[in-house]
């Protein structure tokens, strides 16, 4: 199955690879040659569809500032200012409404910079925060205030806007290597978002961030009597339309979207398990919920840590994945356990407890039997109740063969299991069960995911305090 697996992802990424490669290498073939497709094309073609692209680009800001999804108000507002500075470029073809002009350079040369840097926004954690929507929206209304502002004074008084550093000049090439940064910086952030969620479409923004680094390319290295200028264009509104889409249908299905954001987080991930984990960890949580309450509560409070303290030892985002699939269904071998145990009002006897023990190996056995469930997330489902002394059970591995998503997720699981009300005994405090988890630190637990989970939950305790961290 791993093989399967590997084998889907490498084809995938494969795929993208070569839609990365289209513009590229068109470009390389037949950029420049001559080309003379006139005013009216560049005119209607790039302005009014540059137009109707900026409404599109409106509306998905209004549709994420009413649902407070700042990421998505940010992409939005990447795209409208895009997307009105190209309309501005195709307006102001010199012979149509004004003469010769520096606006119409100007807009062509600043239309994928400006959205490239909007965009890089996003790596900043405080921009993603639901409080800063007000902020973004305002960003937003000022900066297309300042595209109108700019093409109004670039179509009365022509001579006020200057024109973008000839094309291939040092300037241009310096401005080009700044903008193809920002696009690698984004495309690398969207693979990785991929590897995390395994959804084709965020392997089409990848596709579609080509389009616009290409369509930068072709803005400041070659000129309007050349093809490949002219295909800029067309690259240009394809990128733009390729990721819109994709932003469009996570909004549709009331999924987040996280392609150009560098991916969900934790509490996305593991919440929106059917957007980023796929339906059928979805079917088998609900399954779980339904036979107790408890268990499905656990089971999510602890793929929240897990994902959380794996996020702060640098986990690649398979790993993340991986963690928090496996954190979801660690207990799922409980829906094999009798009822009358698993739900007994008291504290359980030898042989109850000894059906307790058997679940891990339920699990294992039933995401087998299902097929499409890695190694790696039947291994945590597996070996959640190991120890580091080999004390753990149900097959006493010992700390040689235990990786460290397992460690993760047994310190997220004792930790949360010993906070909640039990029938038999009292919630214990965050305090006492810290102490418990350091005490056994070496025997038990692993040293440095215990540290994590304890940073994790300090920096959680702060924000709940509305302290900024």
């Amino acid at each position: 199955m791993r093989t399967l697996l590997r084998a889907q992802t490498a084809s995938a990424l494969a795929v993208c690879a070569a839609g990365v490669a289209l513009p590229a290498a068109t470009l390389i073939l037949v950029g420049r040659h001559e080309a003379h497709p006139g005013s009216n094309l560049h005119f209607w073609g790039v302005g009014f569809t540059a137009i109707a692209a900026t409404a599109a680009a409106i509306a998905l800001t209004i549709v994420g500032a009413r649902r407070s999804d700042a990421r998505t108000v940010l992409v939005g507002t990447a795209f409208s200012v895009m997307a009105a500075l190209l309309a501005l470029h195709g307006l102001a073809t010199p012979g149509m409404i004004v003469g010769f002009n520096g606006l119409v350079a100007f807009t062509g040369g600043a239309t994928l910079l400006v959205g490239a840097a909007v965009l890089a926004l996003a790596a900043l954690p405080p921009v993603n925060r639901p409080q800063s929507v007000r902020r973004l929206v305002v960003l937003q209304v000022t900066l297309l205030g300042a595209v109108a502002l700019v093409g109004l004074v670039g179509m009365l008084v022509p001579s006020l806007v200057p024109s973008v550093p000839e094309a291939g000049s040092p300037l241009a090439l310096a401005l080009l290597a700044v903008g193809l940064f920002l696009y690698v910086f984004l495309g690398v952030r969207a693979i990785n978002t991929f590897l995390l969620t395994r959804r084709h479409a965020d392997l089409l923004v990848v596709v579609g961030l080509a389009f616009l680094g290409t369509a930068l390319v072709a803005a400041l290295v070659l000129d309007y009597m050349q093809l490949g200028w002219w295909l800029g264009h067309a690259f240009e509104l394809l990128g733009i339309l390729m990721v819109g889409i994709t932003v469009a249908a996570d909004l549709h299905r009331v999924a987040p979207s996280r392609s150009l954001t560098g991916g969900p987080r934790a509490g996305e991930l593991v919440q929106a398990e059917q957007a980023f984990l796929g339906a059928r960890v979805r079917a088998l949580t609900l399954r779980l919920a339904e036979k107790d309450e408890y268990t499905e509560g656990h089971t999510r409070r602890v793929a929240l840590r897990a994902v959380q303290v794996g996020e702060e030892l640098g986990l690649p985002p398979n790993k993340l994945r991986t963690l928090a699939t496996g954190g979801l269904l660690h207990d799922i071998g409980k829906l094999s356990v009798p009822d009358e145990i698993l739900k007994k009002p008291g504290s359980l006897d030898e042989e109850e407890f000894a059906v307790i023990k058997k679940h891990p190996e339920w699990g294992h056995r039933l995401l087998g039997e299902l097929g499409g469930f890695s190694a790696g997330i039947r291994r945590l489902v597996l070996d959640h109740h190991e120890r580091l002394d080999g004390a753990g059970y149900p097959n006493g591995r010992t700390a040689v063969e235990l990786d460290l998503e397992t460690r993760i997720l047994t310190v997220c699981d004792v930790y949360d299991a010993l906070l909640s009300v039990r029938v038999y005994r009292d919630a214990w405090t965050h305090e006492k069960a810290i102490r418990l988890l350091r005490e056994q630190i070496g025997s038990a637990f692993d040293a440095a995911c215990v540290g994590a989970l304890e940073r994790v939950l300090a920096r959680d305790a702060m924000l709940s305090l509305g302290v900024a961290v």
